[in-house]
């Protein structure tokens, strides 16, 4: 019976309650006429028998019975279930990277750097293979805590529930020159001293993101910079900071990727525990205290609210997947009718807010599919910071297969001040994918790949390499789709306006 049911959720996910019904004519004699009776317009009463895709539902002058009000509050509780999925999977996201990096060491005093790069043992939301990844987890208590910073590097802050607090480095207050920066904790009321840039976070728990450059192939000098500069202390410790452990994860397996089944809920309930709510928007909150997460109380749901959760979980990860691979919404397309490359922050906006109004699926297939909220990834900055974009399609609007071969061409005058790259990957774990190779990726920075003699190049993607093509061909997976980001570092106004732009990817017969 159970089962039966379940399949009935699933059945419904995208459904409205009513919709497609039938209305049954309404069984019980009609009441007789009174003094004060007028006509009612339409629209304003419904009939008491109705067929909906959750069954029969019947009321007595619009009271359900109890066999119709279970289908409706299961079907009332799926909806807050499917929709605290897809606001919340920027929660679980978090408490993913906060359990990853976690496994390395304490909080406050382990920097994790990927010394020789970021490569594909590590699960990790859609990482590159050229950037020197580095990350700690910062966890405030009810003093300031102070951070200081190398130079040189593109590096922010975003909170637990996933959302954007500072940016330091070259595109923070420090100009990329390093400094000190006093982040103080929810509701701090206390002396804020000077000579500190200071943030304030609406959370204890911090996520601390930073990556560095590579010099003539090497990490050894972003490395070293962070190992000589960054530190996590107490203000209070000013005077004599303690140490910092720093591990290289390069080569070990990672895994900072939340759920997508029913237990996703468990990771979005730890955040909900760990932190203050003031941080996070009222309306997800309600979602989730409808099913049952509510801070200060234990998260422990029955064997029916358990096969709700399961079915949105089933629902909203196939959404999620939906909305980031073949999006309905036009301001997805950097090049809309005219190409598959995509965006994740149409109109710029870091936010997903325009024009007044929540990209809330946007959002979800955002958070579903990348990780890392700052500005600096989605606004205009010619010159400065990095620009993407993406695609799971080919030029026929077909899904990357890995069994095949295909060609993307890249025009000259790539408008990318530092370098540019493609790097592929995995569907299902949205991390790089796994091959034969360390990193699934090739670019400008690879001094083999061939230019063509008109400045453009030709990158292949397929099983094998093309005769002659090896040095600019990436190995994909037969039986697996796959993915890919472009990535422009230092994008210059030609990708801005639109006069340069890239090549679709192509089926090569």
């Amino acid at each position: 019976m159970r089962r039966n049911w379940y399949y009935s959720i699933v059945a419904i996910a995208f459904i409205p309650l009513l919709a497609e019904a039938s209305w049954a004519q309404d069984a019980g004699a009609k009441p007789p006429k009174m003094k004060m009776t007028t006509e009612i317009p339409n629209g304003i009463t419904t009939p008491d028998d109705i067929q909906t895709r959750v069954g029969d539902l019947n009321f007595f002058d619009g009271v359900p019975d109890a066999d119709s009000a279970k289908k409706i509050y299961n079907l009332l509780d799926f909806t807050h279930a499917y929709q605290a999925f897809m606001d919340g999977t920027k929660i679980a996201s978090m408490n993913g990277i906060r359990k990853g990096i976690l496994e390395f060491g304490p909080a406050n005093s382990t920097a994790v750097l990927f010394e020789e790069l970021m490569d594909s043992k590590a699960l990790f939301l859609t990482a590159n293979t050229t950037s020197v990844y580095m990350f700690s987890w910062l966890e405030l208590g009810d003093e300031p805590m102070v951070i200081e910073t190398p130079p040189n590097v593109l590096g922010f802050i975003n909170d637990h529930w996933f959302r954007y607090v500072i940016d330091f480095g070259n595109l923070g207050p420090d100009k990329g020159k390093g400094g000190k920066f006093l982040v103080l904790p929810p509701g701090y009321e206390g002396e804020v001293p000077e000579g500190y840039h200071v943030a304030r976070t609406n959370t204890y728990g911090n996520w601390v993101i930073w990556r560095g450059y590579q010099v003539d192939g090497s990490t050894k000098q972003a490395v070293n910079a962070t190992k000589e500069k960054f530190r996590i202390y107490p203000l209070s410790q000013k005077d004599n900071p303690p140490k910092m452990k720093f591990v290289n994860a390069s080569g070990k397996f990672m895994n900072t990727i939340h759920r997508m089944d029913e237990n996703i809920f468990n990771e979005i309930n730890n955040v909900v525990q760990a932190e203050p709510l003031m941080g996070e928007r009222p309306e997800l909150l309600g979602h989730l205290a409808a099913i049952g997460i509510v801070k200060g109380q234990p998260f422990e749901p029955d064997d029916r609210m358990r096969s709700i959760l399961k079915a949105a979980a089933s629902a909203g990860s196939v959404t999620v997947k939906a909305i980031i691979s073949k999006p309905r919404d036009k301001r997805f397309y950097w090049y809309p009718g005219e190409s598959k490359w995509l965006t994740a922050f149409p109109g710029g906006a870091y936010t997903w807010e325009l024009d007044g109004v929540s990209l809330q699926d946007v959002r979800a297939g955002f958070h579903f599919y990348a990780t890392g909220i700052t500005p600096a990834m989605a606004l205009k900055m010619v010159g400065k910071g990095s620009q993407y974009a993406f695609t799971y399609l080919d030029s026929n609007g077909n899904p990357l297969d890995g069994g095949k071969t295909y060609k993307v061409h890249v025009p000259a005058d790539v408008p990318a001040k530092d370098f540019w790259s493609f790097t592929l990957y995995d569907n299902q774990t949205r991390s790089m994918l796994q091959t034969d190779a360390q990193f699934p990726a090739i670019g400008s920075n690879d001094k083999s790949v061939v230019q063509n003699k008109d400045g453009s190049y030709d990158i292949y993607f397929g099983p094998e390499a093309p005769k002659g093509k090896e040095s600019n061909w990436v190995q994909t997976v037969p039986g697996k789709g796959w993915n890919t980001i472009f990535r422009l570092y230092g994008p210059l106004e030609s990708w801005f306006d639109q006069t340069w732009r890239p090549g679709e990817i192509e089926l090569v017969k």
